[in-house]
């Protein structure tokens, strides 16, 4: 092994361990089991707490409670963990103020060794509470927690002085493989420094690489990502930095100059650490690669130290991440940034539908502002209309999601373009397949250019009898892949029911129930066609079909634990049907007599998805209440769907408030 002489010319500062860090060497340090669920006991073999032995043989829940944690601008939250056979791990950040826990990390996923968990907290500017959950789902199973370490610096950075290297892991290579190597260092009197070092010795092949791989980021981050290294025979390998993102996409960041180009004055035999800086932008989760190819045994060696990361930019002209939400569009009032050619066909025309028994409106609220193609008969045949977007920045990942309705005649036709700037051909991304009719239908895109684009949506005409109108809402771009739900952390301040109840249960004392249906309810002329989140999920109803005239059906929340700040319950319902009945929502604090009448809508309200907001206050354990009653006759069908909770006032309410009673005709009103 290559003996270094480590002469760091950046000044790195340790970071500190802040209160909510703990070894669980002799002491919880403060962390305490919640004795509503199953105990949590340091382990007396071991530097560790795990779940009572005892409480290993059943199922349950443990929830370990943490310190009260101070706020910070940025800091870190690094866990030692192992969890093995059928049982789960969350960390969640609980804030005064707010009824649910904020999920930051979880796993499921058993291991046969300790394993690391890091995570970003960004912007903590009021105190928190760490609590850690954990399910065990049979017997034999268990969840250990050697070690919490909570700084205030970011995860990516690290000095490799802690044992377990800040998270960061070596990608396994047979022959090829990432080292801790130790020198004499001065920021350490009393025991040599570490650092990283791989080098050509094993290689058994042309082209070994070895990877040594950061923690992934957990939130938004960009700035200047600062390290120091040295090579040994430069000319023989290749050493860079990468980004991989979760679907394993790798973008350059820097690589190495051969010696003769590096702007340093150093010599070679010094071996003296060279100081990097470069720009980094990862507004979505991705890791740091730091990647040495080898070309012979003779190849030399690559030492890498003192990660470090700025949320300033190196380059003061390194132009901003770019905000994908210019894009955004929900057409309440107006276009956004969406345009149109005056020299095309009849223009997408934006439109409000007031809730009617024939019609659906828009999906932001059922009766508020959406674009319609072909939304007046025509005498005109073979025409395009056409909506532009937003210029967007080539080399980036976009995820677009938007929602379509068809509606009218069968020939009707949707598609997404790219329209280059620099004049080239136009590519078509996406084309509606879905038959469908009268439902928002929710499409998902990921997309990624390497020149600069818009997005256009083209509703072509081919002739007069099958020009059908064609509605577009809720057009949201972010950057990064478009995820599959499994790999979003589950957020139980919100539910739409795809996923099951969760944690909503019934009221057994009512003889009816809440049931999970997907697509239309078995009674014709009562009922949704769809749910609300996507047009093709699930949604919770009531079928009046098995109830008798005014019997309810009461669905209960899990508890909320209150605030005393304003509340916010947000959710959509859908009450169509000559005999419907009663929606309420209630607040219940378990005290007789005691519950408040918060919401209510009665008889029929049209045959779109509604939006309801509630603002309301109360700082005590509380439920709420969803109680459907059933109508007149079996076309007395109730749903709900996307239920949310926000702390504060809801905003921009006004567009909530639907007049209660028996809405009729199809109003279309044209707000261009």
């Amino acid at each position: 092994m290559l003996l270094f002489y480590l002469l760091s010319l950046i000044v790195t500062v340790k970071s500190e361990l802040l209160l909510g860090s703990c070894s669980f060497d002799k002491s919880t340090c403060g962390y305490t089991s919640d004795p509503d669920f199953l105990n949590w006991t340091l382990d007396p073999t071991g530097h560790f707490i795990t779940i009572d032995k005892q409480a290993q043989e059943a199922q349950g829940m443990a929830v370990l409670l943490g310190p009260d944690v101070d706020g910070q601008d940025w800091s870190c939250f690094r866990m030692v963990y192992q969890v093995t056979g059928n049982a789960s791990l969350q960390v969640q950040k609980r804030t005064d103020g707010d009824s649910f826990d904020h999920v930051l990390w979880m796993t499921q996923k058993p291991s046969d060794s300790w394993l690391i968990a890091s995570i970003d907290l960004q912007n903590s500017t009021e105190p928190y509470q760490i609590i850690i959950e954990s399910k065990l789902r049979d017997g034999g199973s268990s969840v250990s927690i050697f070690e919490i370490k909570i700084s205030d610096k970011y995860c990516i950075e690290c000095d490799f002085e802690e044992p377990h290297l800040c998270g960061y892991t070596n990608q396994r290579n047979r022959n090829m493989n990432w080292r801790v190597g130790r020198a004499e260092d001065t920021k350490h009197e009393d025991r040599t420094g570490q650092y990283m070092y791989v080098d050509s010795t094993d290689i058994k092949r042309f082209q070994e690489v070895a990877k040594l791989v950061s923690p992934i980021t957990s939130v938004p981050m960009s700035g200047c990502l600062s390290f120091q290294y040295l090579q040994h025979h430069s000319g023989d390998h290749l050493f860079s930095v990468f980004t991989r993102d979760q679907a394993g996409q790798y973008q350059e960041l820097w690589r190495a100059d051969p010696p003769e180009n590096n702007h340093v004055d150093w010599n070679p035999e010094d071996r003296v650490l060279i100081p990097i800086q470069v720009d980094l932008k990862a507004p979505y989760p991705v890791e740091l690669v730091f990647e040495a190819a080898f070309n012979s045994p003779h190849g030399g060696c690559v030492a890498l130290d003192d990660i470090t990361f700025s949320p300033e930019f190196c380059n003061a002209g390194t132009e901003p991440t770019f905000d994908p939400s210019v894009a955004n569009c929900d057409f309440e009032s107006g276009y956004c940034e969406y345009t149109q050619a005056l020299t095309d066909g009849p223009l997408w025309k934006r439109v409000s539908v007031q809730p009617n028994i024939y019609s659906v409106g828009d999906h932001t609220t059922g009766s508020g502002s959406f674009l319609l193609a072909n939304s007046r008969f025509n005498s005109q045949s073979e025409y395009l209309s056409r909506l532009f977007g937003p210029l967007m920045p080539g080399n980036q990942k976009y995820c677009v999601k938007f929602f379509y309705s068809m509606r009218g005649l069968s020939g009707t036709d949707l598609a997404l373009y790219l329209y280059y700037t620099d004049g080239s051909k136009q590519q078509k991304i996406w084309t509606q397949n879905e038959k469908i009719r009268n439902i928002w239908i929710e499409v998902e895109l990921t997309i990624q250019s390497q020149k600069n684009a818009q997005m256009v949506f083209i509703s072509p005409c081919k002739n007069v009898w099958s020009c059908g109108s064609v509605g577009l809402d809720d057009i949201k771009v972010s950057l990064g892949d478009c995820l599959p739900f499994e790999s979003s952390l589950s957020n139980p301040s919100q539910c739409n029911f795809d996923a099951g109840f969760c944690g909503y249960s019934q009221d057994k004392k009512d003889t009816g129930d809440w049931m999970l249906a997907r697509g239309p309810t078995p009674t014709s002329y009562t009922g949704p066609r769809g749910d609300h989140t996507t047009g093709v999920g699930h949604y919770l109803y009531i079928e009046a079909s098995f109830m008798p005239p005014g019997n309810k059906a009461c669905l209960l929340s899990s508890s909320l634990r209150g605030s005393r700040e304003a509340q916010c319950l947000q959710f959509y319902y859908h009450m169509y049907g000559s005999g419907t009945g009663t929606l309420s929502v209630y607040l219940q604090t378990g005290q007789e007599d005691k519950d408040t009448l918060l919401w209510t809508r009665y008889e029929e309200q049209g045959v779109s998805w509604l939006r309801a907001s509630i603002t309301y206050q109360f700082d005590q354990l509380h439920q709420i209440v969803f109680e459907a009653t059933r109508g007149a006759s079996v076309r007395s069908d109730i749903a709900i769907d996307d239920v949310v909770f926000k702390r504060g006032p809801c905003r921009d309410s006004k567009a909530d408030h639907i007049p209660a009673g028996n809405p009729s005709g199809n109003n279309i009103v044209d707000i261009q």
